[in-house]
Parts: C-alpha cells; structure tokens; sequence
C-alpha cells in the first residue's frame, strides 16, 4: 500500500486519484486529504517510481508540473508545493464522497455504495 498525500492539492485530489490508480492499476481508496493504492492481488507490489512519474504526468497535464515536487518517504509520497502556491479549482465535495475498498468505485451517493457493496458479497 502507498498513501499518496494530498494536502496541497486537494482540490485536484479525486481527479489525481482516478488518474494514477488507471495508469498504475492499483486499488484507490479515499482518505480526507490523501488517498492509497492498494495492489489488485496481495501478493502485486505497486512500483513506486511508476505512481511518482504516473503523478508528474498528470501535473503536467493541467501545467502545475514546475510548481509541485513529488516526494518519496517509505511508503508515503507527498506532493509538495515548491513556491507555497495551492491548487484552486472547483471540485467535488470529498466529504460527501463514499469508495469501495474491494474495487475502487466511488459515487457520492450512500444508497448506491451500498448497493454497490452488496454485489462483493453474492
């Protein structure tokens, strides 16, 4: 599992976090101001380089790359602002959001989640 910090980017955090877990083909689960990967089988390691280039990338994509590092420490990667800028843009409430932590489905409604939920289990 690699928990990837989101505090200076929160308001890109759920776009981010579709992004990489796609490119890495990881499992995501929402946290308040992070998200983690999680390996498809438990015995798959998630390469770590992958997850930081899969980050530049989308940086990049939006034109934020020279304003951001990504850094490595153990099993956390941060996303750090260089010039103390925060990304503002307008987003999903991510308190409202509900993820599920067998396949990475995410849906800001309660009743759909857990319908959703109730198919692992058939």
């Amino acid at each position: 599992m690699i928990t990837i910090d989101c505090s200076e980017v929160e308001s890109i955090k759920s776009e981010l976090l579709v992004y990489v877990s796609d490119q890495v083909g990881a499992i995501p689960t929402l946290k308040l101001h992070a998200f983690v990967l999680s390996p498809i089988q438990d015995h798959d390691i998630i390469d770590k380089t992958e997850v930081i280039t899969s980050i530049k990338e989308f940086l990049d994509s939006i034109g934020e790359a020279r304003n951001f590092a990504v850094i490595s420490k153990s099993d956390m990667i941060l996303i750090q602002s260089i010039s103390g800028k925060k990304i503002e843009r307008a987003s999903m409430p991510t308190a409202q959001m509900f993820s599920c932590t067998h396949c990475g489905f995410v849906t800001q409604y309660e009743v759909e989640y857990n319908n959703h939920i109730k198919i692992h289990y058939l």
